[in-house]
Parts: C-alpha cells; sequence; structure tokens
C-alpha cells in the first residue's frame, strides 16, 4: 500500500523537490503551501505522516504542529499521525519546543535526503503499529461479551438488545465491579452510532479542578497566534457515546454545566468564546443511590431525572453464581493468548468459588484467574490453590460477632464498631491489600487510611 505524506512549506522548490524523491520511493505526496491549507487537508483525505516546515506565513509550523495534535474530525482522520518539522534556522530550542508539542523528530535544512527517507519510513512503522493496536484493543473492548445463562444475564443481554437501537440516555447502576462499563460498550456497539467513538470518563478518577477541562476540552492563547485546542470529552465522543461512569461523584458545580450541556447539546471550551454544538448519546453509571445522595444534597434531582430515562440494572456475581465456569473459561482464554499457559479448574475448585460472595464481582474473578493463570503450580487448579478465604471460606459475615454490637452504649460506638469488623473483613477477603480493598468497598485510597485512623484499626 502507498502512504501518504503530507508536505508543508511556503518554499515551492523544496516542495517540489521533496514530492519528487517521495514519489520515486513509491509514497503518494501532497503538497500545502500554509498551515491553514494543510489543517483543510488534513481535514478530508487520510494521510501517514506529514513534513511540517516551522517558518511559513500565517500561522507558522509549531501552532500548526498542536492542531494537527489536537484534531478531532467526525470521520477520525489523521488523529495521532507522526509529525517531522522542518526549519533552516533550528535551535536546540527550537527542535525542544517541537518535541514537545508532540513532533516526531526535527530535520535541519538543507535537508539530508537519505535522513528524510530513514525517519519517515520509522515514523510510519511505528504509528501503522500504534493503529493495528489500537483498533484491536477497541474490537476487543467494543465486543467483549456480557456472559453468563443465567436468567439475570439473558434478562440483562435482553434489556440491552432492546435499548441500544435507540438513542434514548441510559444510566447503569450496580456494584463496583459487576461490569457496568461492559454494559455500555455493548449498548454503544448494537446503536445506530456503532461506527462512532464510545468515549469513557471516570469521574471519580478525575481531579476536580481537572474535570471541567476533561469533559469540555480548552483554548490557549499564544502570544497572539490563534488559539491552540484541546478537545474535552463531549468533542471527542461526537456522533457516539459518551460514558461517565462514578456520575455520583461528579462536583455539583460541573453537574449543573453537564445538565446544560444535555439540554442545549452545546458547550464551550474552557476559555473559549464560540459555542461547540455536539451530538453525542450520554450513558452513565453510578454504584451509589443516587435518590438518597439527592436528598443528602450530594446530587441534583433535575440531572437525575435527566440521566434516567432508562435505567439498567447490572446484577452481582454472588447473585448469579452459576455463570461462573463461562467466566473463568473466557478469563482463562485472554490470558492463554498472552503468557501460552493452559489451566483449567476442577469441579471442586468451581464448588468454592460458587460459594464464595465475591464483594469484587467480576473484576475480582478477572484478576483472581490473572493471578492463578501465573502462580499456581499445576495445570489443574485445586481448592488449595485458591486463596484461603475463599476456599476454606474462613472469613463470613455469619462468622462475625455483629449481635455483640446491640449491647453497645452510644451509636457512634455501634458505628465505629461495625465499621471495624466490616473494614477486617475486608482487609481478610482481599488478603491485606489496602487497594484492593479500597476498590472493593468503593472508597479511595486515602480516605480509607484516614478512616482506619479514625476508628483505631492499625
Amino acid at each position: 500500500m502507498s502512504h501518504v505524506v503530507l508536505i508543508v512549506d511556503d518554499e515551492h522548490t523544496i516542495r517540489t523537490s521533496l514530492k519528487g524523491i517521495l514519489e520515486d520511493e513509491n509514497y503518494t505526496a501532497l503538497e500545502a503551501d500554509s498551515g491553514e491549507e494543510a489543517l483543510e487537508i488534513l481535514g478530508r483525505e487520510a494521510v501517514s505522516a506529514v513534513l511540517l516546515d516551522i517558518w511559513m506565513e500565517g500561522i507558522d509550523g509549531i501552532e500548526t504542529l498542536r492542531r494537527i495534535k489536537g484534531m478531532v474530525t467526525d470521520n477520525g482522520l489523521n488523529q495521532g499521525i507522526p509529525v517531522i518539522m522542518m526549519s533552516g534556522h533550528g535551535t536546540i530550542d527550537t527542535a525542544v519546543s517541537a518535541t514537545k508539542e508532540g513532533a516526531y523528530d526535527f530535520l535541519e535544512k538543507p535537508l539530508s535526503l537519505e535522513r528524510v527517507l530513514l525517519l519517515l519510513e520509522r515514523a510510519i512503522r511505528e504509528w501503522v503499529l500504534v493503529q493495528e493496536n489500537r483498533a484491536l484493543k477497541a474490537r476487543m473492548e467494543a465486543v467483549h461479551p456480557l456472559l453468563g445463562e443465567s436468567r439475570l444475564a439473558q434478562s440483562l443481554r435482553e434489556q440491552i438488545r432492546r435499548l441500544a437501537p435507540t438513542d434514548g440516555w441510559v444510566l447503569i447502576t450496580g456494584e463496583n465491579g459487576v461490569g457496568k462499563e461492559v454494559a455500555a460498550r455493548q449498548i454503544h456497539a448494537q446503536s445506530l452510532r456503532t461506527r462512532g467513538p464510545f468515549v469513557p470518563l471516570n469521574s471519580a478518577a478525575i481531579p476536580e479542578e481537572r474535570i471541567e477541562i476533561e469533559l469540555f476540552g480548552q483554548e490557549d492563547d499564544h502570544l497572539g497566534h490563534a488559539p491552540s485546542i484541546r478537545p474535552g470529552r463531549f468533542e471527542q465522543a461526537h456522533g457516539g457515546t459518551l460514558f461517565l461512569d462514578a456520575i455520583g461523584d461528579m462536583p455539583l458545580r460541573m453537574q449543573s454545566k453537564i445538565l446544560r450541556v444535555l439540554q442545549e447539546q452545546r458547550f464551550y471550551r474552557v476559555g473559549g468564546r464560540h459555542p461547540i454544538e455536539v451530538n453525542v448519546r450520554v450513558i452513565t453509571a453510578s454504584n451509589k443511590n443516587l435518590e438518597m445522595e439527592i436528598v443528602e444534597g450530594r446530587f441534583r434531582q433535575d440531572l437525575y431525572y435527566r440521566l434516567n430515562v432508562i435505567p439498567l440494572f447490572v446484577p452481582s456475581l454472588r447473585d448469579r453464581t452459576d455463570d461462573i465456569p463461562l467466566l473463568v473459561d473466557h478469563f482463562i482464554q485472554l490470558q492463554r493468548e498472552s503468557l501460552s499457559q493452559d489451566r483449567s479448574f476442577s469441579e471442586a475448585a468451581f464448588k468454592c468459588l460458587r460459594q464464595y460472595h465475591w464483594p469484587g464481582n467480576v473484576r475480582e474473578l478477572k484478576n483472581l484467574v490473572e493471578r492463578l493463570m501465573i502462580m499456581a503450580p499445576a495445570s489443574i487448579i485445586q481448592p488449595e490453590d485458591l486463596p484461603e478465604f475463599i476456599h476454606k471460606r474462613s472469613v463470613s459475615p455469619a462468622s462475625t460477632p455483629w449481635e455483640a454490637l446491640l449491647d453497645i452504649g452510644t451509636l457512634r460506638e455501634a458505628r465505629q464498631g461495625f465499621e471495624r469488623i466490616y473494614l477486617k473483613v475486608h482487609l481478610e477477603r482481599n488478603e491485606n491489600n489496602i487497594s484492593r480493598t479500597a476498590e472493593a468497598i468503593g472508597m479511595e485510597r486515602s480516605a480509607l487510611h484516614r478512616k482506619f485512623k479514625n476508628i483505631g484499626l492499625a
């Protein structure tokens, strides 16, 4: 396949010379004499690499580079393509500046044609590999199945089949680790927007001071040049689906802005002066009781009713333990491709897995299978290969003295006693791993440390 290279330079002789050399090497060459023309071409033509001069009339090469790196096109063209900068007045500072803005490399004029061809070949080869990996990952994520033959699993798939072709907004609820994002991806894959992007954002993972930029993007002026643009998630999801996970953790001030975007389908980038119109289907998810969050003043009622057009509940793994063998086989296949190891579970091991209560749900099961694929001593996994808290069921709610809490004097002391027992149980279930415990109970790691200190649990 002939790769297309865009040559951007305001000197006609350089463009002509480069074009002739590239075509001799079986490249297809396009020409632009300005940054503005280059951006116009990139908006409609698929290109594999760009040779970009720094010093040009109009917007210079550095600003053109910023815009290329920030491009979001409806047809998905040219996002992340390699850009090789060229300059006849190159300095170390200029090269460093270009690299910081995302340039693949820097060439000084007069050009070494051998180095031009070498850099182009290497840049395009790396870019093709990245594109192939991204496409493979996207296909795997998009078709990741909602496995299970239980009544609950079949009901969930049927609900998704019915709601996916509509454009209605969906609120997915369920515990941590049940597969809410998998359900959202299935909705997108079966929708009329399947050719558009699926853009996820975990609201709980973004610092509050960054969330507005992540959602709506940013425009910055650079010394009188045209503003550089960083698109946000709403803009990236144009024509497709935006998935806002952990919507219950969204700051209140952002909730009102999201509500306005949902109503108007338009917004302003941070620092921007012109409205951006988008066509986006919004799917949200939460492991919190949003109705209780409304009562306690942490979530807007009007946003809740706007999002909860179609509610979808994803059941916990302990409510569909008959699906565990199918899920385990699926996770084994995924690991077998990367580890080249063959493993299977005995019936006795499956019996232990069915009896366990899975506080971390499908995510916990997936992590366990990955661990055992690496660490299990034999090809057939037996109960003794499982973590002790699973195969001996040494920790369960029935083994803890909940009734003793009723004899404690004050409500505050009883609450602290419950929290101490609850956290000790989950710590043991997660083998005293703080990070896994925090994830399983839906807390930030730092908040869990503070809780330990408050209730006197070392």
